[in-house]
């Protein structure tokens, strides 16, 4: 689930056809760059911007933030190479220990040189609990970081952790300058300074954030010199910059991007990803926290039809946080359509058909609000289909939009249509998903779920390097949640980008990776623009 800083959009919310037509209107940086603009320039539309772009905060904690780097790094195929670092790790025979040699002659963007003393505060701060960095449990395995010279750096973990690896694509902050500041309040936060191929050189706040290219980055300097990331939080007006070619590029709903199928200067990208559209069901609902309703909305939900008709295909059904592809999901709990077998649930637990056809129990309605956040035409699209589905099974859901503002002090007692995902490891999404003792811990396991089963397998499954046993914990943990679903999963959601056909790369086209739930500023065909050069 969506740990805040990272992955929650600022609110404001566009109203009304003026706001409409002015966002449609509006060129994000004045330069009129646009699908026909300079060669060496690229304005692309995100959905979303981060409350914050420290490091030290969860802002690049997953790696390829632009602006900073990690010690390592992911390429297309999500394997991991060198980045900071000049090889992968040397690992112990006990998986204790961790050691990399780091790349020399790497400065931060102010001319500082980068050294192991950065990655050893950078690591420290994010385990200091003064530091408001939610995702602070990602790391829990780590005892202990320190610098061997200025090239050197050690880590010491409590257990073996398999995946610790790819937690050092973990971005680097300067202590130079991060350290001799409030690293929760201070310029940092919004300033920030790093080694990568890009420097921030503007961010207003709902409407865009400005890079220059990095002319000393230690992997060469990139032939876009100006890239531009126009925040746009409703789709239909993304879609609607596009078009008039005041974008380079966008992320856009399914059938928004269908749309631009017969124009022939842009290019359709499509990425798999492990990012999923969820229904929370809190356990403080009277009603969303009986297990009897969960496990019948399990099974009126009718996920094929949502990925035929609001993902036009671009997706696949979710079961749970893992999907169904990857080598890590339980097989044999796909959940069916079963609107009879969900009526039959209901029967069974007390659940009574009242006059209007809504279900009653100890009288109490079988009722209860769902928010989605507003502008975004999928969590609409997705709340409108699961309150129909539940409505055929007597369940009375009221469909509500807001801003994370509005939703947020609601997450402990109201439904969300929330997302999440991520891709790399099963630990990665599902210990702050379903982990009892995160629950409303903001937008850590917003359905306050509890399994003593399911807490057991999270800490063994983080807890051991045996692939075996590894294997059975996270089976363990998608079979307990087909027993009690504290969340109704729907779909999985490939990403679809649309991209003006004016670069390429060394591979000869455009790449996406496969993409976690949070996307936008170093996801997407842009993944890697820094290796993006004009066509000729």
């Amino acid at each position: 689930m969506a740990a805040r800083p990272v992955r929650r959009a600022t609110a404001a919310i566009l109203t009304g056809v003026t706001a409409l037509t002015a966002a449609a209107c509006a060129n994000p940086d004045g330069a009129g760059n646009g699908a026909g603009g300079p060669r060496d320039s690229a304005v692309v539309g995100i959905a979303a911007e981060p409350d914050t772009l420290s490091p030290l905060l969860g802002y690049g904690k997953d790696g390829n933030s632009k602006i900073f780097d990690g010690l390592l790094a992911l390429d297309a195929g999500m394997r991991l190479r060198p980045a900071l670092a000049t090889a992968l790790p040397t690992v112990s025979a006990d998986g204790l220990t961790y050691t990399y040699t780091l790349r020399k002659g790497v400065t931060f963007s102010d001319g500082t040189p980068f050294t192991a003393r950065d990655v050893v505060f950078t690591y420290r701060a994010v385990l200091d609990p003064k530091t408001n960095n939610p995702s602070r449990s990602e790391l829990d395995a780590l005892k202990d970081v320190r610098a061997t010279g200025d090239d050197t750096v050690v880590f010491t973990l409590k257990y073996p952790y398999a995946p610790f690896a790819r937690r050092t694509v973990l971005a680097i902050a300067p202590e130079h300058i991060a350290g001799k500041q409030d690293v929760n309040s201070g310029p940092f936060t919004t300033r920030p300074i790093g080694t990568g191929p890009y420097i921030l050189t503007g961010w207003t706040r709902g409407e865009k954030l400005t890079f220059r290219a990095n002319p000393h980055y230690w992997g060469g300097a990139p032939a876009v010199e100006k890239f531009t990331m126009a925040v746009v939080k409703d789709d239909d007006v993304r879609a609607t910059r596009l078009r008039a070619g005041d974008l380079d590029a966008a992320i856009l709903p399914p059938n928004l991007a269908a749309g631009f199928r017969a124009d022939k200067t842009r290019k359709a990208h499509t990425a798999t990803t492990f990012d999923y559209r969820t229904v929370t069901l809190p356990s403080r609902n009277r009603v969303a926290g009986d297990v009897a309703v969960r496990r019948a909305l399990d099974l009126a939900v009718d996920r094929q039809t949502m990925v035929d008709k609001i993902l036009e295909g671009a997706g696949k059904p979710a079961y749970g946080p893992v999907p169904t592809d990857s080598p890590w999901f339980a097989k044999g709990t796909e959940r069916r359509h079963d609107l009879a077998g969900a009526r039959k649930i209901l029967d069974e637990a007390g659940w009574k058909p009242g006059p209007d056809g809504v279900r009653v129990k100890n009288g109490v309605r079988a009722a209860f609000p769902l928010w989605y956040l507003s502008g975004d035409k999928l969590r609409q699209d997705h709340a409108l289909a699961y309150a129909s589905d539940a409505k055929k099974a007597g369940i009375e859901i009221a469909t509500q939009a807001g801003t994370w503002e509005v939703i947020e002090p609601r997450m402990k007692t109201d439904a969300v249509l929330a997302g999440g995902g991520a891709p790399g490891d099963p630990d990665f999404d599902q210990y702050l998903l379903l982990k009892s003792e995160l629950a409303g811990d903001g937008f850590n396991n917003m359905a306050s779920y509890a399994s003593p089963a399911v807490d057991r397998a999270l800490e063994d499954g983080r807890r051991t390097s045996d692939p075996a046993r590894r294997r059975a914990a996270y089976d363990t943990v998608q079979r307990e949640l087909v027993k009690n679903p504290g969340y109704t999963f729907l779909t999985h959601v490939a990403h679809v980008y649309v991209v003006a056909d004016r670069w390429t790369t060394a591979a000869g086209r455009l790449t996406t990776q496969v993409e976690p739930h949070e996307h936008g500023l170093g996801s997407g065909p842009w993944w890697n623009v820094e290796d993006w050069t004009p066509k000729q």
